[in-house]
């Protein structure tokens, strides 16, 4: 008995701990059982004499055996005292390895694949002038969103049996989404996502087989990519230029191609009206599937906005993804995608097996704040502001960098592309912009490829103007270490 009292010396119970005293005991049980401070084959002491050892009742002793023992730490008998259970795990071979031995990971081609991405980029500290793809918070009318969710989940309890995608939502989006985009679809069509990421991952799986070809803009969203490529797809790149994709600049024959045509990411250029319908009609010919990411075209500033480019198919080739992160404020993790209606039945039941399913709660919610006006109000309002904001970003970077940083404001969007002369690495510049308490990304590894160009890549949405002053300054004094 002696050699087990020695294993509960160093066991140190408390009552003015958060866990409760029966907690304590058994964790500090199991520990000492799987160090090998309790060895296998021994017996525990009385209760009693634990209880007196560890200054705890014998209730809580006896309710820590039975737990163990019904965890397989313990081997108890009536009449008996507890006997620690033996821990080595037995192998098909006759080995045996410690319960605590750690495995060496092995992981699929997925996770391969995903690990070998940048993405996502990870920022360093938390939100921050120039963190892009995020919008201003403190604008949002979280009042009247919130008497929206407080209805939703009131009406929770004599909602019928609630489809994956609210019907409710997908009427509402649609109609918005015809009004403001002018796409061209039916509602069923419509499939709600905890992200629009979420959406490109599973779009990926769905069409994509491994060893096919997918084509991405390059510079591109890096998302995509490393969805692509976990799917197994081979990714790549295609140029850009003034009217954006560049369809003689592709190699093979795509299985997939991803653009961001009304916003390009992460330039800001709009596809021409003609480069679309040839883009549209080069898929076509090749039986090719496009993504069209519309990830904050709500805001546009100059001019008429250009439709989607889901409104001009007419081979139901494009799948057009958008979300609510963006438009709204980021808590609100919702996204969606109008899938081609030859793709609904398929689509609908990979969403349902991977779980790729918006709160029913927040979907309701969010069909009566598109209902009753609030959305399109609040876009209208951040489109006001957003536009302020770009232009004063450009004015004050022109004013502490002009000599370093070319800038050529975006039609819509919120964020911007400050081009960097090519012999400045724009990797440590951004670095040094995070030392200084700024965030923002560097623009060349969103190159698929050869690096074109270097350059910053900023937000300004969320962003007010004293914000954006002082930020400017802190870009002008880092770039103003750098001599030509």
């Amino acid at each position: 008995m002696q050699d087990v009292l020695a294993g509960l010396v160093d066991i140190e119970l408390s009552p003015n701990r958060s866990e409760t005293l029966t907690h304590q005991l058994a964790n500090a049980l199991r520990e000492a059982i799987l160090k090998g401070a309790l060895l296998p084959g021994r017996r525990l002491p009385s209760s009693r004499e634990v209880a007196r050892q560890l200054k705890v009742s014998r209730n809580t002793v006896s309710s820590v055996v039975d737990q163990l023992a019904m965890e397989g730490y313990l081997e108890v008998a009536q009449g008996r005292r507890p006997v620690i259970a033996a821990q080595p795990l037995r192998l098909a071979r006759g080995k045996s390895i410690s319960a605590t031995a750690t495995l060496a990971p092995r992981t699929s081609r997925w996770a391969k694949h995903l690990q070998r991405s940048n993405w996502p980029f990870r920022d360093k500290a938390p939100p921050r002038p120039f963190q892009t793809g995020i919008g201003d918070a403190r604008e949002f009318p979280h009042d009247l969103w919130a008497r929206c969710l407080r209805r939703a989940a009131r009406s929770a309890a004599t909602r019928q049996a609630l489809s994956i995608n609210s019907p409710a939502l997908q009427s509402a989006l649609l109609r918005h989404l015809v009004i403001h985009r002018g796409v061209r679809a039916q509602a069923r069509q419509l499939m709600v996502m905890p992200s629009a990421q979420a959406a490109i991952e599973l779009i990926a799986r769905v069409v994509l087989d491994a060893g096919d070809l997918a084509w991405m803009e390059s510079p591109g969203y890096g998302g995509a990519h490393a969805a692509f490529e976990a799917a197994g797809g081979r990714v790549a790149g295609t140029s850009l230029d003034r009217a954006g994709l560049v369809i003689e600049s592709g190699s093979g024959r795509p299985r997939l191609i991803f653009v961001t045509p009304s916003h390009q990411y992460p330039t800001g250029r709009l596809m021409s009206i003609n480069r679309r319908r040839q883009l549209l009609a080069f898929a076509a010919s090749v039986g090719a599937l496009i993504i069209e990411d519309d990830y904050d075209s709500e805001f546009h500033y100059d001019g008429r906005p250009v439709a989607a480019l889901q409104g001009l198919d007419e081979a139901g080739c494009v799948f057009y993804v958008g979300t609510f992160s963006k438009s709204t404020f980021a808590d609100i993790r919702l996204g969606y995608v109008l899938v081609p209606e030859a793709y609904v039945d398929i689509f609908g039941k990979a969403q349902r097996h991977s779980g790729q399913i918006g709160a029913a709660p927040l979907q309701e919610a969010l069909a009566e704040f598109i209902d009753d006006g609030h959305f399109a109000a609040h876009i209208r309002k951040m489109t006001r502001i957003y536009r302020e904001r770009r232009d004063h970003l450009v004015r004050a970077l022109h004013a502490v960098a002009g000599d370093w940083l070319k800038i050529d404001p975006p039609s819509g969007g919120m964020q911007l592309v400050a081009s960097l002369g090519k012999q400045i690495d724009d990797h440590e510049v951004a670095g040094r912009m995070v030392d200084n308490g700024i965030s923002l990304r560097p623009l060349s590894p969103h190159f698929l490829g050869r690096v074109t160009e270097r350059g910053l890549f900023l937000g300004f949405a969320a962003w007010n103007a004293r914000e954006i002053e002082k930020g400017a300054e802190r870009i002008g004094a880092v770039l103003r270490q750098y001599r030509r």
